[in-house]
């Protein structure tokens, strides 16, 4: 049995994959990397920052074939500084699309 020692009501799964996102109020796609995603968050670093607060559409595509593409709909929660220049920004995911 695996142990869980986190106190969330979600397991965060490792993620490697690029995504696209686009700010509610706005058409122009943006490109990121995903981090970690939960039930519910998910953690992406992107180069551009997002206001906190602020609702956002995720797309991922995971890079097999076994894995459907994921739409969610957010609220940024969290927006630093990353280490390698970008930003990682942290949101609760509110939704999902339905295909």
């Amino acid at each position: 049995m695996l142990e869980y020692d986190e106190k969330r009501d979600f397991i965060r799964m490792q993620a490697d994959c690029k995504l696209t996102f686009r700010l509610a109020d706005s058409d122009i796609v943006h490109e990121g990397v995903c981090v970690n995603i939960s039930g519910s968050g998910i953690l992406f670093e992107t180069d551009i920052p997002v206001a906190i607060g602020k609702a956002v559409e995720v797309c991922l595509v995971p890079q097999n074939k076994i894995t459907p593409p994921l739409t969610a709909y957010i609220e940024t929660i969290r927006c630093a500084e990353s280490e390698a220049g970008g930003y990682r920004i942290a949101g609760a995911i509110k939704g999902i699309k339905s295909e």
